[in-house]
């Protein structure tokens, strides 16, 4: 199982990190052990004072395939998450200005809370799905999969040209606007739709 994830897939994201607009989608990859187990609390890592959450919807691949039409790209999902990418934001924004990849800031262990998923028919469009992120029950991050700048389809044809796309594999398709810093002893409650789909406690 791999996780591919999406950056700077919600304009008013972009704005908010002052980053540039891509004219094309911005992948990079987690390993497995990026994964939190189930039931698990994140623990901020020692190499970093600004840990972000970044609640974005997951899309779970269900068979294989290698340069996907985006016709046909939703064939290859059944069903829909919630997600957080956890980011150093320090590290990103170290390794952005020297130019270099950002896997130490995105790829570290426990960096992926992956919620429960559920059957994309529950859903009367899989491109109108309202998402929030709760910390300690106040709203911080809300969205809806209509803003994204690449929908989920586009972006299985995309990932496909570079990735072939195997059974299990995970999409995090982008956060919207809201990110922030963590702190010890926060929870962090993030709903798809009004289904709640994950609570993550900070260590």
């Amino acid at each position: 199982m791999k996780i591919i994830c999406v950056g700077r897939n919600y304009g008013a994201h972009i704005e908010e990190l002052a980053n540039q607009r891509p004219s094309e989608p911005v992948l990079f990859l987690k390993p497995d052990s990026a994964v939190i187990l189930k039931n698990n609390p994140f623990i901020i890592p020692t190499f970093s004072n600004d840990i972000h959450f970044e609640v974005e919807v997951l899309v779970k691949i269900n068979k294989i395939g290698k340069h996907i039409d985006r016709t046909f790209a939703h064939n290859y999902y059944d069903s829909i998450g919630l997600g957080i990418d956890f980011t150093a934001r320090d590290l990103q924004s170290t390794l952005k200005a020297k130019g270099l990849p950002w896997e130490r800031a995105k790829a570290f262990d426990g960096s992926a809370q992956i919620g429960n998923f559920v059957s994309k028919s529950s859903f009367e469009e899989v491109q109108n799905i309202e998402f929030r992120l709760e910390r300690n029950n106040e709203v911080v991050q809300v969205g809806n999969t209509k803003d994204m700048l690449w929908q989920i389809d586009e972006l299985i044809e995309y990932i496909s040209k570079y990735f072939t796309l195997k059974i299990g594999d995970i999409i995090f398709t982008g956060t919207p606007a809201g990110v922030g810093r963590v702190a010890p002893q926060d929870v962090l409650t993030g709903y798809l739709a009004d289904l709640e789909s994950f609570s993550v406690k900070i260590k």
